[in-house]
């Protein structure tokens, strides 16, 4: 291995987008490891990640990289973070295998943010291409880690499931203003819109929420069918697509070629007691409020639990007579900074990446698969793209089904909601 095990873990960063930040934020709160590098596509930008991690004091002389095979090589580096744009992601996750699989680099592990691929064909690329390297692996999903759901979930299932049956009913939606980085806008290098950017989270929190502490959602759900809708609502219309057009020049003209601004879809799965339960999963770009917006629920036969991100931790009031600079000191996607504002102390934390790098880090330091690994990223992607096909054909999709060589209207540029008679569909 390239460190003694009695060492902290040695993180390399792989990426330094809005991502990246976060997840180096959230190792303030943990022990065992350290991030000693950073990769950006630029210097600059690497170097701008590595002095943020040492000005937060989560590792020291942190190792700038513009080239993955060299951070990889480290022998600082026992476990890299992969955190690159979607249309990057198979090349980056070759480039590190290719170093493990040739013996010039030994590695812990490998954590892979969410989605796994643009559709599931680079999903299981993905997931095949560490599985050939014998790396430990984890799917960045960071929603199933968050205290809010991890806590009521284990109340749930040992004061409500206990006596009076499962769950039968998750409902969980995202809704927030927008992407940060072009990339997002831009449905070929992202994979389609707001459906591949968001249900991910929503979805695999639904399975969670529905799973029992202790098993898989992959063993206790068995999917049946599912029901979607996409549209563009806000982002397709004359002065949103203009305003796009200068915030993120060269994205595609959003006037008749949109990314989907909406997305919902109903999943029905037969649970492991052989029960039919339910995921309803609703995601947004077109949501304008105090910030994002995370909200859950779980239904079972004598209870129920509901949490709202923007409950917050505190409420802060500034009146119209101050002037305010904008910013996202309140909370993530920040649409407002006057008038009364919820207070999230501890993103990181609130939203379970805190929970998430710490289980990670200690299942690699001891050898061990982490519970979310990428198995789980790549049935997600399937059910992601089941909903796509769904809403394409304006059918209920059945499973199983052979979505390999399945790429959706969206993600080729091929959806016109605008310009069709079929409003949720590709045309003919």
């Amino acid at each position: 291995m390239n460190a003694a095990h009695d060492a902290p873990l040695g993180i390399g960063i792989i990426g330094s987008g809005f991502i990246a930040h976060f997840h180096v934020r959230s190792w303030q709160s943990i022990r065992g490891s350290d991030i000693v590098a950073t990769h950006s596509r630029t210097l600059d930008r690497a170097r701008e990640l590595a002095s943020y991690a040492e000005e937060l004091r989560v590792g020291t002389d942190v190792t700038p990289y513009d080239d993955i095979a060299a951070l990889v090589r480290d022998e600082r580096v026992d476990a890299v973070w992969v955190l690159t744009p979607n249309h990057t992601r198979v090349d980056v996750i070759r480039a590190v295998c290719e170093e493990v699989r040739s013996g010039r680099a030994a590695l812990r592990g490998i954590a892979v943010e969410k989605p796994l691929g643009r559709n599931l064909a680079e999903a299981r690329h993905v997931a095949g291409l560490v599985e050939e390297s014998g790396l430990r692996h984890a799917y960045l999903e960071n929603q199933v880690y968050a205290p809010r759901l991890t806590r009521t979930r284990e109340l749930m299932w040992a004061r409500g499931a206990s006596h009076s049956g499962t769950p039968y009913l998750a409902r969980c939606t995202e809704e927030h203003s927008g992407p940060h980085s072009a990339w997002f806008w831009d449905s070929q290098a992202q994979g389609g819109g707001v459906l591949n950017d968001l249900m991910c989270h929503s979805l695999e929190a639904g399975r969670f929420l529905l799973t029992p502490p202790g098993k898989n959602p992959g063993d206790w759900l068995r999917p049946v069918s599912v029901t979607a809708t996409i549209a563009s609502l806000r982002w397709g219309r004359e002065r949103y697509a203009a305003q796009l057009e200068q915030t993120h020049p060269g994205v595609q003209d959003y006037r008749t070629t949109p990314s989907e601004d909406y997305a919902n879809a109903t999943y029905t799965f037969v649970n492991g007691d052989g029960e039919p339960v339910i995921v309803e999963a609703m995601t947004s770009w077109g949501y304008v409020g105090a910030g994002m917006r995370l909200s859950f629920e779980l239904l079972g036969p004598e209870y129920s639990m509901n949490a709202n991100s923007l409950t917050g931790d505190a409420t802060v009031f500034f009146s119209r007579d101050l002037q305010q600079n904008q910013g996202e000191d309140m909370l993530e996607k920040q649409n407002a900074e006057q008038g009364l504002m919820p207070v999230i102390a501890d993103e990181p934390a609130a939203y379970g990446y805190v929970a998430e790098n710490t289980h990670i880090t200690r299942m690699f330091t001891d050898g061990r698969q982490p519970a979310e690994s990428l198995d789980s990223g790549v049935a997600v992607t399937e059910l992601l793209m089941a909903a796509y096909y769904a809403a394409e054909t304006a059918t209920v999709v059945h499973f199983p089904l052979d979505l390999t060589d399945y790429v959706p209207a969206v993600a080729r540029r091929a959806w016109h909601p605008r310009g069709s008679t079929q409003e949720n569909g590709a045309d003919a």
